[in-house]
């Protein structure tokens, strides 16, 4: 029987939404196939019901590897570990978040392995033998479709490419997997990790504020701000005003930055080039505010609200906390 082995990576000790989204990807490329999916869960420790959670999530099988190497920003233990894994299971595709670890774990997993790989993929799909894997290129401007024959193959998939699966009343198997990962022999040693603050639940958030260039500073973000919270949502940016220092990095959202899929996106400012649509473009509803009309971000809007954001965005506000108030 063919497998699909999925990396949920928690090296920070918590089951993160992305390993449920790569299980709504190899769902997606299991189809009526027969395919059996299985799970790797790499953490520093055991982690209470997370092997539950992935097997209600659609692993008919869940290995677990544990040990005090596999922590944050140690890509050197999570390959050996999932190198290990193959071993064990045999899987034909490898799916693994394209985040921080899998960026840096998927190319150097499929030269190991001799595998085919492809990188940021957004849709996967299986015509006949082959995978079928769209990823931006062009900077986001374009979409390409590349066919996958050799196996194993490795694929990085985009945060936010999928929804996870609805989960089932039973879960699947679970084992542990004793591997030997020898810290003092890690190429990388990991002296520290820099956390920054980051707007809380930006990638989890239903409904996200962001602001651009058109913002003109950080003060504007502040408007911004006052209504996320009025709306119990995030705060998020273009990359303009992350690259001039008015709101964190981690704020920022598209083809470098972020990839959200909130029910509700309010673009304020925001022109709509391609590399910033490329981090929205799954939001079920968006709403642009721009003085220009004839801002590309119109083009993507189901809303659109043309005039200056000083005006709107407080009367927006106001109108909110009336209702509210009623």
């Amino acid at each position: 029987m063919p497998r699909i082995l999925v990396v949920a990576s928690a090296l920070d000790g918590t089951l993160g939404r992305s390993a449920l989204e790569l299980l709504g990807g190899a769902r997606a490329l299991a189809g009526d196939g027969g395919a059996e999916v299985v799970a790797a869960l790499l953490a520093p420790r055991m982690i209470d019901g997370a092997a539950e959670t992935l097997g209600r999530h659609g692993a008919a099988w869940v290995v677990q590897v544990s040990d005090a190497a596999l922590s944050v920003g140690q890509t050197d233990a999570a390959l050996i570990a999932v190198e290990a894994v193959m071993t064990r299971v045999e899987p034909d595709v490898v799916l693994v978040a394209a985040d921080t670890v899998g960026r840096e774990l998927a190319p150097r997993l499929a030269f190991r392995r001799q595998a085919a790989l492809v990188t940021e993929a957004m849709e996967l799909r299986m015509d006949g033998p082959a995978i079928l894997a769209r990823r931006q290129v062009y900077g986001g401007r374009a979409m390409a479709t590349l066919a996958v024959t050799k196996r194993p193959a490795v694929i990085s998939v985009k945060p936010r490419s999928f929804d996870a699966p609805e989960p089932a009343d039973a879960a699947g198997r679970t084992e542990s997997l004793e591997v030997a990962i020898q810290a003092a022999g890690l190429k990388a040693v990991v002296t520290g990790v820099a956390a920054e603050a980051a707007e809380v639940g930006l990638e989890e958030a239903q409904i996200v504020i962001s602001g651009g260039r058109g913002v003109g500073g950080a003060e504007g973000f502040k408007l911004l701000h006052t209504l996320a919270e009025l709306l119990g949502g995030a705060v998020g940016s273009s990359r303009p005003p992350a690259d001039e220092g008015w709101v964190p990095i981690s704020w920022q959202i598209g083809q470098t930055g972020k990839t959200i899929r909130p029910n509700l996106y309010v673009a304020v400012g925001i022109s709509g080039a391609a590399q910033h649509v490329a981090g929205v473009s799954g939001a079920r509803t968006i709403v642009a505010i721009n003085r220009d009309n004839q801002a590309p971000i119109f083009s993507l809007a189901h809303f659109g609200l043309v005039g200056d954001y000083r005006q709107i965005v407080p009367s927006l506000t106001a109108k909110l906390k009336e209702l509210k108030s009623t």
